[in-house]
């Protein structure tokens, strides 16, 4: 969640005697002003598409009672197929939810099976119908570039049937292989492109490096060809429809984080949450008694769409 204006933090050194002086006369200063309303707001990460409505409200909630949400914040929100159907996103919507992204990765059944997505195709299909019957405005589509098996002409249909799809948006990433991960085991660093070790029986091959820089040209020129800005290194947008909280980052503006490995931006400065689950609940626990909460109030009347966000928007 991104406010207006980044805070900003001042550290001063002083001595015993002025510190005495600064306390002293502290009841002159005047208070600091209220921060801005939050200007976005994206739930990412995990599948947050498996939340209840409620619950997303609850959360809605919270933040427009401790920071407030702007009349015309942008709210996204990423989706799977197979998880919602049109009834929830409608019910997301009238929470505020005014943009979703969906995480569909590829039009090709075997890569969805060898890249280990939980959705089928058929549900893929579903999921792009429910998000254009709801009527929600903005909306994006995921893609993965250098899957397991995904071939030049496997990658050129889905570009393909992205555009029949029609987006407002859509965001193209490469396939990063990481240590620690199920990838990472089965294609170790250095040999990619070699037969996978262990995975799912019949696991195919990683492209070769050169066919994914070929991938990331022909997204360019597919999408580029149906008149989606290339605005950032993985995003594309039709005019006006920019994704506002992706820019936030690459501005290198203010935003606070929350949930499990969270990474706040404030002051110019990074904070972290715990990145295991048993570390992160018991930072929740030990911070509970320090930050007591009154229960949100019901959930915020649906908010107006985003303005078209300028070239150079605004500081989020």
């Amino acid at each position: 969640a991104t406010p207006t204006a980044a805070a900003t933090t001042a550290a001063t050194t002083t001595t015993a005697a002025t510190a005495t002086a600064t306390a002293a006369a502290s009841h002159h200063t005047p208070p600091l002003p209220p921060p801005p309303p939050l200007r976005t707001v994206f739930f990412g990460g995990g599948t947050p598409s498996l939340v209840p409505p409620r619950l997303l409200g609850r959360i809605l909630g919270a933040l427009d009672q401790r920071f407030g949400l702007d009349p015309a914040a942008e709210v996204s929100m990423e989706i799977d197929p197979g998880t919602f159907d049109k009834g929830q996103l409608v019910e997301y919507m009238a929470l505020g939810v005014n943009r979703v992204s969906l995480g569909l990765q590829s039009f090709d059944a075997g890569v969805l099976k060898s890249a280990g997505r939980a959705h089928t195709l058929e549900e893929a299909h579903a999921a792009i119908a429910a998000v254009r019957e709801s009527g929600i405005a903005r909306w994006s589509m995921d893609l993965i570039s250098g899957l397991p098996g995904l071939t030049l002409d496997a990658w050129r249909h889905s570009l393909e049937e992205t555009v029949k799809a029609a987006p407002s948006h859509v965001s193209v990433y490469d396939l990063q292989v990481e240590d620690g991960t199920a990838f990472g085991r089965w294609y170790p660093p250095g040999e990619e492109d070699a037969a996978p070790r262990g995975g799912p029986p019949g696991s195919p091959n990683l492209p070769p490096e050169e066919d994914s820089a070929q991938m990331y040209r022909m997204a360019s020129q597919v999408l580029g060809g149906a008149g989606y800005e290339h605005y950032e290194v993985s995003s594309y947008a039709q005019p006006g429809a920019r994704c506002e909280h992706n820019q936030v980052y690459w501005a290198n503006k203010g935003w606070y984080a929350f949930g499990m490995a969270a990474t706040s931006h404030v002051g110019q400065k990074r904070v972290a949450r715990p990145r295991k689950m048993r570390d992160y609940e018991a930072w929740v626990d030990a911070m509970m008694p320090l930050t007591p909460l009154t229960p949100p109030p019901t959930p915020p009347l649906p908010l107006t769409p985003p303005l078209t966000p300028p070239l150079t928007p605004p500081l989020t």
